[in-house]
């Protein structure tokens, strides 16, 4: 069964290469999304909807189902196609579900994006063609150093414009009235990663709520923050597997896992 990974902003594939090396198996699929260490295609409207279409054509051109991973804004796109294209799954997952829940309030750094002329200037920091400016950014707005020297290649990569259309296109109201499809990702097995130190997509209590409503099992990160795949890719990838391992979607937390 294929195993196909979706990541989000500021990042490219190689956001994965821990959690690839840990799984250890051949049958790895990395797909970037446009604008995220991929060409942004001529009249590509760059909305949730449009990334999910984009991620719907990536899996047909794939065939069969397979297991969908995402993370951040790739977990959104993974909940796009869980809620309209079953059929192209096996099982899904992501750590982002927590966006979709209504009372959701970004993150200073999105809202400063959201917001015209400021989120020109942020993007211009986050893409500067110097990788020793753009870590120091990433530090500065929060990343973690060790994160952010991982990051920052990669940031070269990724269009400014992207950043800016995705996130003003996604307000919280927007992102609520999604989420009222929730329910429609019971389809199949879902898992909605709770990394307990991140604080960027919503609080552990809204995620599970979240979760519920999408019918997923909670896996939790304990201690773990935003980027989890680079803090601890082997706990994310044992974690997985056992998630994989199960043949129905009943329970509401993956065995061997904290609650």
């Amino acid at each position: 069964m294929t195993i196909v990974l979706v990541h989000g902003n500021p990042e490219t594939t190689a956001v994965w290469d821990p959690l690839v090396d840990a799984l250890g198996r051949p049958d790895v699929v990395r797909l970037a999304p446009p604008g995220f260490g991929a060409p942004v295609p001529p009249g590509f409207a760059g909305t949730p909807q449009a990334y999910r279409d984009w991620l719907v054509a990536e899996l047909e051109a794939l065939g069969g189902p397979v297991d969908l991973v995402g993370h951040d804004w790739g977990g959104a796109h993974v909940l796009g196609v869980a809620t309209t294209r079953p059929d192209l799954l096996r099982s899904w997952c992501t750590d982002s579900i927590g966006m979709f829940e209504p009372g959701f309030a970004w993150h200073r750094l999105a809202r400063t994006w959201q917001t015209p002329g400021d989120g020109e200037t942020a993007v211009a920091a986050l893409t500067d063609p110097d990788p020793d400016r753009r870590a120091a950014y990433l530090v500065w707005v929060g990343v973690p150093p060790a994160v952010a020297a991982a990051l920052a290649p990669g940031c070269a990569a990724v269009s400014g414009d992207a950043v800016l259309r995705l996130y003003r296109s996604a307000p919280p109201s927007v992102l609520a009235d999604l989420g009222r499809v929730l329910p429609a990702a019971r389809r199949r097995p879902g898992l909605v990663l709770l990394a307990t130190a991140d604080t960027a997509l919503g609080d552990a209590a809204s995620r599970r709520r979240a979760a519920a409503r999408a019918g997923a099992a909670v896996g939790v990160l304990p201690g773990l923050g935003h980027w989890w795949m680079l803090e601890d890719p082997r706990l994310a990838a044992d974690l997985l597997r056992r998630f994989w391992a199960r043949r129905d979607g009943s329970a509401r937390a993956v065995p061997g896992t904290p609650a």
